[in-house]
């Protein structure tokens, strides 16, 4: 608890080595120790208004991804509506990268490819991405730009963008991904019967 204003803290902390040495020689747990307890931990972190981001990534997320969606879900949750905006957008400019294809293909130009606003018609058009997610996506993405460029989110228009992004993020890699483990498991059963 602060001396001065009397509120607690929470903090995330780490036994030093060091520290857990002190503590065997002197047979003694943390909450033991009398006066200063910083030669025997670090801290790591404390608990704050970023731990209750309240969405988390959908299963099967690559990493990179995951963690773009886990900032932008924490400053939702924070009320940083275009921080938000912005990580949002972030995941699906990276997931529809990602839906590209590497080889040269017709009506697709490096501007195409670079340009989010031009990549995702392209993607619709071409079948990469599910026809009907064409109207949301277009919204969100201007939403996305808005929160980026111009600073004027609202709370829910981060909202729109977070459940486009959990939709889009599910449908690109959770379904797939539970179809070959639900596959696996019933080549399986046939295999073991």
């Amino acid at each position: 608890m602060c001396r001065h204003c009397f509120r607690s803290t929470v903090f995330i902390l780490r036994e030093t080595v060091d520290g857990t040495t002190l503590l065997r020689q002197h047979n003694k747990n943390l909450t033991e120790i009398t006066g200063v307890i910083n030669s025997f931990i670090s801290i790591e972190d404390f608990v704050n208004l970023k731990d209750l981001a309240t969405a988390v990534p959908p299963e099967h997320v690559p990493t990179d991804i995951s963690l773009i969606f886990q900032e932008g879900a924490t400053c939702f949750s924070i009320g940083c509506n275009n921080a938000a905006g912005t990580m949002f957008r972030l995941c699906i400019d990276k997931i529809s990268k990602s839906l590209l294809p590497e080889e040269i293909t017709n009506g697709l130009n490096y501007r195409t490819r670079r340009d989010l606003g031009l990549r995702l018609p392209w993607l619709f058009d071409n079948g990469r991405l599910p026809e009907n997610l064409r109207d949301l996506s277009m919204c969100v993405k201007e939403d996305g730009n808005d929160g980026a460029h111009a600073g004027s989110l609202s709370n829910k228009d981060a909202e729109d963008l977070l459940e486009f992004t959990i939709i889009l993020l599910e449908r690109i890699y959770t379904e797939p991904e539970r179809i070959k483990i639900a596959q696996k498991r019933r080549e399986k059963r046939r295999t073991e019967n």
